[in-house]
This record gives structure tokens, sequence and C-alpha cells, in this order.
């Protein structure tokens, strides 16, 4: 069905489901490209509802339509597919994109990869979806260990995850694969993962999908200039104006017994993008209650890393010995230069001038999300239950970043060519 603008027809803009949709990242990067959003696929309660925090519902263009037939609830995709399967077929020729990233924890460099981790299995849910639903076009992404074959131990054991998807795939998938840096696409974080697009073979007949990554690249000065974007931001482009110092502080709205940063204005274009019109205080900049010898503490290792020339690296085997620290991943971020990958741990990183760890925000802007997307749910936790429970910190660590998402939904909404015609196209 078109719709009537300015006396003409306008074909309906696209649509996707979200599958390991986390907090949203990627939805949200989707939504801003002109796609319409049908619904998100996620099993934790948390993330699912700073989702439906950010995506109400309603007719707005970050609503879902979300189907009568498949509750608006935290859905673990297994199920899904268990207890809606016949809702899922019954979208057949409805949806355009079928987008997610499988929990990446038993792939990640930054953790302990695990050949093992039942999570690593979830990329064949989303080829089953794949098949129910046949959507036109398929994307994926995931950590860049996803593509790194595992030391097989046993028959059977899968080496190569990102093989055995693309395997999956080929029989009636085009497809084609890259492992990009949301550094080059505007985002102040070098954060490397691996992506694969896809579109439905018609009639057996190649499409042009190969030229995908070729037309992500040379659309990014463009995009940033309409966006009033730097093309490289930097750490402290991205948050030089939540720094205490400059604001000072009050109590957090959220926390009883926390402190949070308050807020004057951006200094930056990079900021003031992220404001995006919005006027409030932002939330989500509770700060960590830090002993005074650790605040000490962190002082020495920031001063030494910058002596050190180490700033963005983790810290040296000297100064982990001279301050008892026995974090190997620890880093202090580099105010002139773009941000390591944000982790699910708070105190991975610390600030390049305050003695602290940085804020939910203060992540969130790494990786480009907008002031006014609150997240819900618990800080941080620990232990055995960081296997169980998606925090906020996890929930900003686990996203696409929304500026990346923005470019590749773009460049995915060139591939159908705006029509509803079925023929897959790049302009």
């Amino acid at each position: 069905m078109t719709r009537m603008s300015n006396g003409r027809e306008v074909a309906p803009p696209p649509v996707f489901v979200d599958v390991f949709a986390g907090c949203g990242g990627l939805s949200l990067g989707l939504k801003r490209a002109g796609w319409k959003g049908l619904f998100a696929i996620e099993k934790d309660f948390c993330a699912f509802d700073t989702l439906s925090a950010n995506f109400p519902e309603g007719d707005g263009i970050l609503a879902y339509d979300w189907p009568a037939n498949i509750e608006r609830q935290a859905w673990d995709v297994n199920d899904l597919l268990k207890d809606r399967r016949e809702a899922l077929a019954s979208l057949v020729g409805k949806v355009d994109l079928l987008a997610g990233g499988p929990p990446c924890q038993g792939f990640s460099n930054a953790g302990r990869r695990k050949q093992d981790d039942p999570r690593n299995t979830l990329f064949e849910a989303y080829l089953e979806l794949v098949q129910i639903v046949q959507p036109r076009l398929v994307l994926v992404e995931n950590v860049r260990g996803f593509t790194v074959n595992f030391s097989t131990s046993h028959a059977g054991a899968i080496q190569n995850f990102s093989e055995a998807l693309q395997r999956g795939l080929k029989s009636n998938y085009d497809i084609s694969c890259a492992i990009i840096r949301a550094s080059d696409y505007g985002v102040p974080q070098a954060r490397p993962r691996f992506f694969l697009v896809g579109a439905r073979k018609e009639r057996n007949q190649e499409t042009p999908i190969g030229a995908f990554f070729d037309h992500l690249d040379s659309q990014v000065n463009e995009f940033l200039i309409r966006r009033k974007l730097p093309r490289r931001p930097t750490a402290k482009d991205a948050i030089s104006d939540l720094e205490v110092g400059r604001n000072g502080t009050m109590h957090c709205q959220d926390t009883n017994g926390f402190l949070a940063i308050a807020y004057k204005s951006p200094c930056t274009r990079y900021q003031a993008a992220m404001r995006d019109g919005y006027e409030g205080v932002p939330s989500d900049t509770r700060l960590a209650r830090h002993r005074p010898d650790i605040r000490d503490r962190f002082a020495k290792i920031i001063k030494a890393s910058r002596e050190e020339g180490r700033l963005g690296m983790t810290i040296s085997s000297e100064a982990r010995r001279a301050y008892r620290i026995k974090k190997q991943a620890l880093r202090v971020l580099d105010p002139l230069a773009c941000a390591p990958t944000i982790t699910s741990l708070p105190d991975d990183l610390l600030h390049y001038d305050e003695p602290r760890t940085l804020t939910v925000r203060e992540n969130a802007r790494l990786q480009s999300f907008p002031d006014w997307f609150a997240f819900k749910g618990q800080y941080t936790t620990g232990g055995h239950r960081r296997r169980k429970e998606v925090p906020r910190f996890t929930q900003v660590a686990n996203a696409v970043p929304p500026l990346l998402a923005e470019q590749l939904g773009l460049v995915l909404y060139r591939l159908l060519g705006n029509s509803s015609s079925g023929q897959v196209t790049i302009n």
C-alpha cells in the first residue's frame, strides 16, 4: 500500500525486525535512516525496559508496530520460535530486513573466549528466524572474534562461527562481510566489529550486495556534513561538557546516596549533535563512590599514563605493580583520540583528567547515543549475576553505535531501491 504526499504516491517505509535487540542502538539508527520497526526480540528485562521506554507505543517514527499475535514483552528467541512459530510464519513477505547481533561474550577477546559457551549457538536461532520469515535483507553484527577459529576440541564442534553463519545463509542469500571500525563513521570510539549483509536471491540471480561496504564508505563524508558532525571526534569532543569540574554535582535522581553530574551546555559540534534538541539535564550521570585513597591512586595512574605516553593503552606492568593493580585491561582515555572499545565493566576505563571511572552517560556519548535516550535497570552487577543480567553499563557496551547503525540503514534502504517491487539495487 502506498501513501500520498503532495499529491504523489510515496512507498511506505521498509520494515525491519531487530533480533537480540539489547537496549536498541541498532533500532535507533535504522529508524533514523527511514526504516519502520515491526518489533524487537530481547530476552533481558532491563534491556527490554530501556527499549520500551525509548521506543514507546504509538504512531511516531520511534515506535514499533508490534504484531497483535506477538506480545510486547521480553522474549527469549528460542521461546518465541517455539511458542509463536505460526505468528512468525505469517510475516513472510512483510519483513524487509531481519537485523541483529547474537550475544558475543563467548567470542570476545575482551573476555574469556569459550567455544562451548551456550550463547554462541544463538546464531542458529537467527538462521531459523531467517528461514521462517524470509526477509529480503539480513544484517548481522558481532565482535571481531566471531571470525577467529577456535581450536576444535571435540567432534562436531564449530571451529569458526562466522563461516558457519555464512554457510547457513548462502543457499538463499548473496552475502558480503567486513570488519569495520566505528571511528571511521563519526563515532568517537575505535570499536572494530564484524558485519554481514545479505540480499535474498531472486530467481537464482546474483544481487550487487558485494559493493555494499564500498558504498557505505563512500557516503560517510556527506552524511556527517549533513548531520553537522566532525569526521573523527575525540574522547574530549564527546564528553568534555560532562566534566565534574565544569558542571559541579547534584543528587542522583534515581539512586539515593549517590551524586551525579550536573549540566550546563555543550562545548563541541559532536556534543551539540548528541543533545539532539534535548533541553534537560542528561540522565545516567551517576558518579561512582570512589574512596579518597582510590581517587588518589587514579590521579597518579592518569599522570603516569600521560607521562609514559600510554593514554588510550593498557597501563604498564610497572604501573600495575606500583599501584597494586591486578586488573590487566585498565586504560586512561586519551582526550585527543577516539576511545578504545567500551566494555561492560565500568572500571576498565578512567577519565582523561578527573580521577574517576566514566558514567553510563559518558559511555553512551562515546557510543553516539543522544542525550534524550535514557537507560533503565541497575547500573552494574557482578559475580554470577553478570551472565544473567544486563545492567546499564552492559546495555551501552553491547549496543551497535546508533550513528553507525544509521549509516548502515541508509545504504540498506538504497539496496531496496525505495520500492516494494522486490528489486534489490544500489544507486
